[in-house]
């Protein structure tokens, strides 16, 4: 089993330091900040009664640079109380968030670190993704945001008031990596002893079946999603283990989502089905008609207004 390495403290201290980083008031980029100003905590707004949860995808990722604390400080300024985010590993051991699995798309890691093509997270240590610009790349105002830690992603969360949907990304080149997540999750507070609290506020969810499967066995009171639209007949045997079917919207049918909810989940309620990544307004009045029962958007305002709102007449 994989042990990993404990990270150094200049590394989690420079890594911290994202937490620094928050965008300014209004809808386009801002300046760095310590903390999310009081009103956007008051703000936020728990989904209506009925009415499918909105969550922010990577934060608030058509606003800020996904992933980051600023891309969080904002779905929080919009009003949105749950956020999504990607944790994956660095070579010396230190969980970290970050989507792709090399870190050329939304780092300056090329221009950092020329020679170490493909560039994949799992190859550098903490401290040298800690060096890396992971806000430049969404516009100049952002430039010099970090790729957070997970704890201080978490801290930045639970400041906020906001709730997560944690994604464990590619479990297979990071074996070991549910119950690292699990100890960070811990150490930060976020496995409540109150387990109704718990599972009001934090999701874990994966494409790897067997990633579910383990962070179930080591903490059952974690509420679990499986990313992917298993064929119904399959359904039986993730209900062992998942309280979520969380497909693209794109596999999304009124059928699919009744036969998820017949369903109950390993903590006696129905099976829900969050879905994936819907950022037109038609999109999600289609899929809020199948019944799902929260959609995972790049926009949290356009989903929101489009759900509040009645479809426009066809034009005669």
């Amino acid at each position: 089993m994989y042990v990993p390495a404990v990270a150094t403290a200049t590394a989690a201290a420079v890594l911290g330091a994202g937490i620094a980083l928050g965008p300014g008031p209004g809808p386009g980029p801002g300046t760095a900040r310590a903390v999310v100003p009081a009103p956007a905590v008051r703000a936020l707004v728990p989904a209506a009664h009925g009415t499918p949860l909105v969550i922010a995808h990577r934060g608030a990722s058509a606003y800020a640079p996904e992933n980051t604390l600023a891309a969080v400080d904002r779905a929080a300024r919009m009003g949105f109380a749950w956020v999504e985010n990607d944790v994956q590993r660095t070579r010396d051991g230190e969980l970290v968030v970050v989507h792709d699995e090399t870190l050329a798309r939304t780092t300056d890691v090329e221009e950092r670190f020329p020679g170490r093509a493909p560039w994949r997270v799992r190859d550098f240590t903490a401290a040298e993704i800690a060096t890396l610009d992971a806000g430049g790349w969404f516009g100049p105002a952002w430039a010099g945001a970090r790729v957070p830690t997970l704890a201080g992603y978490l801290r930045r969360v639970d400041r906020n008031g906001q709730k997560l949907l944690l994604e464990i990304k590619r479990p297979e080149l990071y074996p070991g990596i549910e119950r690292d997540t699990l100890r960070v999750l811990r150490a930060e507070g976020w496995l409540d002893r109150d387990r109704d609290r718990l599972r009001r506020r934090l999701v874990v969810q994966s494409f790897g079946a067997e990633s579910l499967r383990t962070v179930h066995r080591e903490h059952p009171g974690v509420v679990t999603g499986f990313l992917g639209a298993p064929p119904v007949a399959e359904l039986p045997a993730h209900a062992a283990f998942v309280d979520q079917i969380n497909p693209s919207h794109t596999a999304v049918t009124p059928e699919y989502v009744a036969a998820v909810r017949r369903l109950k989940g390993p903590h006696g309620k129905r099976l829900r089905v969050h879905t994936w990544t819907v950022n037109d307004p038609a999109a999600a009045r289609r899929v809020a008609a199948a019944g799902v029962d929260g959609i995972i958007t790049d926009r949290p305002d356009v989903v929101r207004d489009a759900l509040a709102r009645p479809p426009a007449p066809p034009a005669r």
